[in-house]
């Protein structure tokens, strides 16, 4: 505390420290696959089935998403994010009379389950003002029903075209139809008066829905231009796995879709959970094809076998793909334990109502797992089996075949560059390397007590760099703030290295390497130069 001559009140001088660097979430899932309805090419974020029931039409014999849903959730799944996608479906059209012609409208979603209805009054207008009308659009629950869930008013719109407030224009911010064709001559006729003396009646939407055809790997990996398939996950400011169900009860996800998914999870620092294919029906046939099997990545994970669970549209148990029970499972555990121990917490245990659909004797389950694949088990033995998850990166010897220091690395990653984008707003200098060095080396202090790094002293266990070394006159002149921190995820003074860069309107953070003198507290500048900042 400090005196003020002039008036005696003390002041207190504090030193400017940034927020501490939040922990991002680890267990956000998102899906991409075939639903009942609901939005497509749009990530929607649901936190239970009866949510994804609502806004997606739940259960649904062709959709293998709507399965791994609910496998996702029985599991031990809280936060899921589903993006649609369709591959050739219609929406349908519903007409409002006006005079000799019809104010055609159509809807966004697509299906033969969207149901829409209309209402049409001219309440609150002169008598003069012939153009103008009222519209109410609906979202009801099933045909000919009054549980309306969504709608939307639009009042004193006009049917001519340029006009300020034209139908067209106007129904461009509707979440629920769009006008086709040409706009009558007229503005549309008052509706009826509903059944048992309502005064305002409603118009269905025509029975001219489409759900389209069975996905292809075209569909799921859609296009970046039009924000389609895969692409529609960059509306996401983060997610921690991503599940892909088989297109079909009968036909697998193909590799150019594993291959673009598994980009865009090392993209966004997430895991890619693999379902094992279909025609791995023992844990010898698995060993067998994988060898030949071209799909190998440390972005990503495989659980086996598949599932039986029972289908209550079918009234049976049936066989499943594996990705929703697993990315449910996975993120179960994140509830009670740390990422960086989450999956050594306890053997792969399934819940009630769901069982792996091959039986995998203890030896099998060690070959499976050196080859990267793990394993489901139903019931809990007595003694650990000392197998630990991987990843699909194969039988290497990188740390990150192994599942827990993979997802810590990637939880790390991604807080520290969520953490650090405060300095996109600030000069960069001296002063801001400075502060931002001390905020990140907060977070991983905290997370080494936590004895989430190997080794027990600091320079052992994290380090980091955020001075003229990584952000050089060049950097500079670009309009870049560059921070390398690292920090040891199985043996000590061995690190995962990581690269931030922040620049204007953009932020990254990528694996790097660098020589293990350039870490130490000797280190020296053209070492990290040469690693680095060349490349």
């Amino acid at each position: 505390m400090a005196d003020s001559p002039a008036s005696g009140v003390q002041l207190a001088q504090q030193s400017r420290t940034e927020p501490a660097i939040e922990r991002v979430p680890t267990g956000v899932v998102a899906f991409v696959g075939r639903t009942l309805k609901g939005p497509v090419n749009h990530a929607v974020a649901v936190r239970s089935f009866v949510e994804f029931q609502q806004r997606f039409g739940g259960l649904w014999q062709p959709s293998t998403l709507s399965y791994a849903i609910e496998q996702f959730f029985e599991n031990g799944g809280r936060e899921a994010r589903i993006v649609r996608v369709v591959n050739g479906a219609r929406p349908p059209t519903l007409n409002l009379p006006a005079g000799d012609g019809v104010l055609r409208l159509t809807a966004i979603n697509p299906g033969s389950r969207e149901y829409l209805r209309a209402s049409v009054d001219y309440d609150g207008l002169q008598p003069g003002e012939q153009e103008y009308f009222n519209l109410v659009v609906q979202r009801v629950r099933t045909a000919g029903s009054e549980l309306v869930e969504d709608q939307e008013i639009y009042r004193r719109i006009s049917i001519t075209p340029g006009a300020a407030r034209c139908v067209r224009e106007v129904l461009l911010e509707s979440h629920l139809v769009r006008t086709l064709g040409t706009l009558p001559a007229v503005r549309p006729e008052r509706s009826a008066g509903g059944p048992g003396g309502v005064a305002a009646g409603y118009t269905l939407s025509n029975p001219d829905g489409d759900d389209g055809a069975p996905l292809t790997d075209y569909d799921i990996i859609g296009a970046a231009a039009r924000n389609s398939g895969l692409f529609a996950l960059a509306g996401l400011q983060s997610f921690n796995m991503l599940c892909i169900p088989p297109l079909t009860r009968d036909r697998d996800v193909g590799l150019s879709t594993l291959l673009v998914a598994a980009r865009i999870c090392r993209e966004r620092h997430a895991l890619l959970v693999v379902d094992p294919p279909a025609d791995w029906t023992t844990p010898r046939a698995a060993l067998d094809a994988l060898r030949l099997w071209p799909f190998r990545s440390d972005s990503a994970v495989m659980y086996y076998p598949r599932v039986h669970a029972f289908d209550r549209l079918r009234g049976r148990v049936e066989v499943f793909s594996s990705c929703g029970a697993a990315a449910g499972m996975i993120a179960r555990s994140d509830e009670t334990w740390p990422v960086w121990a989450a999956a050594e917490s306890e053997e792969a245990i399934l819940r009630p109502g769901l069982r792996p659909a091959v039986a995998v004797s203890e030896a099998d389950r060690a070959r499976l797992a050196q080859a990267g694949i793990n394993t489901f088990v139903s019931v809990r033995s007595g003694a650990r089996s000392g197998v630990s998850p991987r990843t699909l990166s194969g039988s290497g010897t990188s740390d990150w075949r192994y599942l827990s220091a993979r997802r810590l690395a990637l939880f790390v990653a991604a807080s520290i560059e969520q953490g650090t984008r405060w300095t996109l707003l600030e000069h960069n200098g001296p002063a801001l390397w400075v502060r931002a060095q001390a905020q990140v080396e907060a977070f991983l202090d905290g997370l080494a007590e936590q004895g989430a790094f190997a080794g027990t002293i600091a320079d052992e266990t994290h380090f980091v760099i955020a001075d003229e070394r990584v952000n050089t006159p060049a950097s500079l002149a670009e309009g870049k703030f560059n921070l390398l921190f690292g920090f040891a995820t199985s043996k000590p003074g061995a690190f995962d290295t990581w690269l931030v860069t922040h620049r204007a309107g953009h932020s990254r953070v990528r694996p790097v390497s660098v020589n293990r003198s350039a870490t130490s507290r000797n280190r020296v500048e053209w070492e990290i130069e040469t690693a680095i900042l060349r490349h």
